[in-house]
């Protein structure tokens, strides 16, 4: 048999082995809805264990669980039906932040240390050519909120004391933006830590223009490097999502949300902290918004076409669900999902 011929059967088995709901002889995963009770766009997803999670998105909705998704209790801040919420952070069951997104005014970040029955508006964005995407949090205390390029830099809000005030970081250890670059606020993970390691390293993902690009910081969001990532950019295409389980290997997907069922060589990993990025060599091929790490070297990708699985660190994908969803994220206790419709799912093995 020829080698051309052996690759074509191997390549075969393994599209059995996909389509039929196995990746190298394991069983896959699939996504167990949860009753909402609201038709929501939740694009904001922060499970905190099993048991506990939040989820923020459109027309205000804030909702979060304490029984695994059983029950779901409405938590709006007051007078935020209008604004559309992109992100939230959760420490517990009683601690969250959450982002609104938007030009000027509607750009603000909202916290909580009682639930969600009582909330604070900690930041109202003042400067009409500011647009907040993503927040995320190094740890307890320190965390950092990204704008889009303000007179030719991104821009960073940080807080020091878990969210209760922000101050807009100096700019100096800033890159330039490329003309047209900026930010997706598609899932809450154009900015990300690696998982609250602390150490002040935080990165945010980009596209829009020439290239699309990755900035990392090791000093909290002070200074900050960036690099081209593989992934192809455009208006409404670049890197959308990435994932750290580790200061040092992380995953990037992206594509282009206007053609979301193609979306050639946008993904991605890194082993180097970020500063190099080498394409996936079976990517999902359709766009998606979110990625996560669920352990080891598995991790997941989530879109408005489907959800895939990597096995390999984010090399190779499989898709194992071909529902609608725009977040994902893991913590110990499970991986949750959350989307369109009022969607949120929790994944689930096959016995």
């Amino acid at each position: 048999m020829t080698l051309r011929k052996t690759s074509m059967v191997v390549l075969a088995l393994v599209t059995l082995a996909a389509t039929s709901g196995f990746t190298s002889g394991r069983p896959a995963p699939s996504w167990r809805l949860s009753e909402t009770g609201v038709t929501a766009r939740f694009r904001g997803l922060a499970p905190v264990s099993g048991r506990v999670a939040w989820v923020a998105g459109s027309a205000g909705t804030v909702l979060r669980t304490v029984d695994g998704a059983r029950s779901w209790q409405r938590v709006d801040p007051p007078g935020a039906a209008e604004l559309q919420f992109r992100d939230i952070e959760a420490f517990d069951a009683e601690h969250a932040v959450a982002l609104t997104i938007g030009e000027g005014e509607q750009s603000r970040l909202y916290a909580t240390a009682d639930g969600g029955r009582t909330w604070r508006e900690t930041f109202r964005n003042d400067d009409p050519a500011a647009f907040y995407d993503c927040v995320t949090f190094l740890d307890r205390r320190h965390g950092l909120a990204l704008s889009d390029p303000v007179g030719g830099k991104f821009r960073i809000l940080a807080t020091a004391d878990g969210g209760r005030s922000w101050r807009v970081q100096p700019t100096a250890g800033m890159p330039d933006a490329l003309p047209g670059e900026f930010a997706f606020a598609a899932s809450g993970t154009c900015l990300v830590s690696a998982d609250h390691f602390g150490a002040g390293r935080a990165w945010f993902a980009t596209g829009g223009g020439e290239r699309a690009r990755v900035f990392a910081t090791v000093d909290g969001g002070l200074s900050w490097r960036v690099t081209d990532s593989t992934l192809p950019s455009g208006p409404s295409a670049g890197v959308y999502s990435l994932a750290f389980r580790d200061p040092w290997h992380g995953i990037a997907v992206g594509g282009d949300y206007a053609t979301p069922e193609t979306a050639p060589d946008a993904a991605a990993t890194t082993r180097d902290g970020g500063r190099t990025w080498q394409p996936a060599p079976a990517e999902p091929g359709e766009y998606r918004s979110g990625a996560a790490w669920l352990r080891g070297r598995t991790a997941l990708a989530v879109g408005p076409s489907g959800s895939d699985i990597s096995r390999d660190g984010g090399r190779t994908w499989t898709e194992f669900d071909a529902g609608s969803f725009d977040a994902v994220r893991c913590v110990p206790g499970g991986c949750w999902a959350s989307g369109e419709q009022g969607r949120v799912a929790r994944l689930a093995w096959p016995h």
